[in-house]
């Protein structure tokens, strides 16, 4: 069938979870939207050249993600969830960003560290290599559903007190303004996908394989001082992204 890539087998990556991207990659390009179901589990076992079994995590591995769904007497039914839409735009806000697009948002502070700034962080902060740095990790919820996991830095020197400030407004534009930054703007976005990682899996509620669309991004007040940097990861199954001028 069209859409399906063989696995290959001795690569150190298990089958079903091969099988489980292939699926993944197939259902997001459309191939069975005139069926609204995965094949038989025999007719993939056939096309994959595996048991049932291994086709049977697969699938398992998918329904806990919701991409799909076991109907008694029927199959596996693809569920219908709508991406969110996240636009990128110069003033990228996550709350404003998602709208209306979904009922209830919350966004939950992980960890906070202060820390010597490495040298892609300075890089990106325009600070020198050691020099202090706040980072953030954070977590973001739509609907009760995972969305996006961040690391974020920020400048010591400048956002002493970021991380109260974010447990307490979940967000950072009004922990900026509380601590007296009223307005900022994107200057620098980087896109990129990778599978996620034992944590991400973990805290996004995602199963092995799953893929992140990650992106690594540079705020600036209005003088064009780097006040964050950033590294998105956002289930790539649940939102997309739109670049707007």
């Amino acid at each position: 069938m069209a859409g399906l890539k063989q696995v290959q087998r001795q690569t150190g990556v298990a089958l079903w979870r091969q099988i489980a991207d292939r699926i993944r990659e197939t259902i997001g390009n459309g191939t069975y939207d005139e069926t609204g179901m995965v094949p038989p589990e025999t007719v993939l076992a056939l096309q994959f050249g595996v048991n049932r079994h291994t086709v049977r995590s697969a699938l398992a591995a998918l329904a806990q993600e919701g991409i799909v769904r076991a109907v008694q007497g029927r199959g596996t039914l693809i569920e219908r969830k709508e991406r969110l839409n996240f636009p990128i735009t110069r003033r990228t806000r996550f709350t404003s960003g998602i709208g209306d697009q979904a009922r209830e948002m919350r966004s939950l502070l992980l960890d906070e560290v202060q820390e010597e700034a490495s040298a892609e962080v300075a890089r990106w902060l325009g600070l020198k290599q050691g020099e202090q740095v706040i980072r953030l990790e954070t977590l973001r919820q739509a609907d009760k559903r995972p969305v996006s996991k961040a690391t974020s830095w920020f400048p010591a020197a400048r956002f002493a007190g970021i991380g109260e400030a974010y447990r307490k407004r979940e967000s950072i534009t009004k922990a900026f303004a509380d601590l007296g930054l009223s307005d900022y703007v994107r200057a620098t976005t980087e896109v990129t996908a990778a599978h996620a990682n034992t944590a991400d899996l973990a805290d996004l509620e995602l199963t092995p394989g799953a893929i992140l669309l990650i992106a690594k991004a540079m705020n600036t007040d209005l003088d064009g001082v780097p006040v964050q940097y950033s590294i998105s990861r956002f289930a790539a199954d649940r939102v997309q992204f739109t670049i707007e001028n």
